[in-house]
């Protein structure tokens, strides 16, 4: 049994969920949402509530289920408050600038790079040492900083890169002076 699975998903006030042809429909005040169910899973909408159950027991079906109503539940907070993810660039003359449909970093490389942003995300740049990425989609929002930050990770010895704002570097130390 999966204990995420079992758990309803309330439906606050102005969000609609619809079930339709294995593919569950969530429409809110920030936008609308889609996701394709697995065969062993089936969803219900019950008086505001969504309920997930499994139609058969198959190896992994349980992980599925809790999957699958991990999504859903991501899905009903992105239409209603949606995610933001923000990265910050540490080193110096490492500067980040809006453009036109996406970000142009300058991060040591001998050109600045050019990012646009996935579809269904937006990026903004408060300052030029951050980067903010706001969406409704979950997975979208952490694709697209992923990916930003895959452009110069940050390094051990001197911590320079581009991270996320909560993450902690593991510092390592340099090479012994000479004697």
């Amino acid at each position: 049994m999966s204990r995420i699975g079992k758990k309803e998903i309330q439906i606050p006030s102005g969000v609609t969920v619809s079930v339709e042809h294995r593919v569950v429909i969530v429409t809110g005040p920030k936008g609308k949402l889609t996701h394709s169910l697995r065969p062993e899973i089936k969803v219900e909408v019950l008086d505001n509530k969504i309920v997930t159950s499994l139609i058969k027991t198959t190896k992994g079906s349980t992980a599925f289920w809790g999957m699958t109503r991990a999504i859903i539940n991501n899905m009903v907070i992105g239409v209603t408050s949606g995610f933001e993810k923000t990265l910050e660039l540490v080193g110096v003359g490492y500067r980040a600038k809006q453009s036109t449909n996406g970000v142009s970093l300058t991060v040591g490389y001998s050109h600045p790079v050019e990012f646009n942003a996935l579809e269904g995300t937006s990026i903004a740049v408060p300052d030029e040492k951050k980067i903010i990425i706001t969406g409704i989609d979950k997975q979208t929002v952490g694709l697209t900083a992923a990916l930003i930050r895959k452009i110069r990770k940050p390094e051990p010895y001197k911590g320079k890169g581009i991270r996320y704002v909560d993450e902690v570097v593991r510092r390592k130390a340099g090479k012994a002076g000479k004697v």
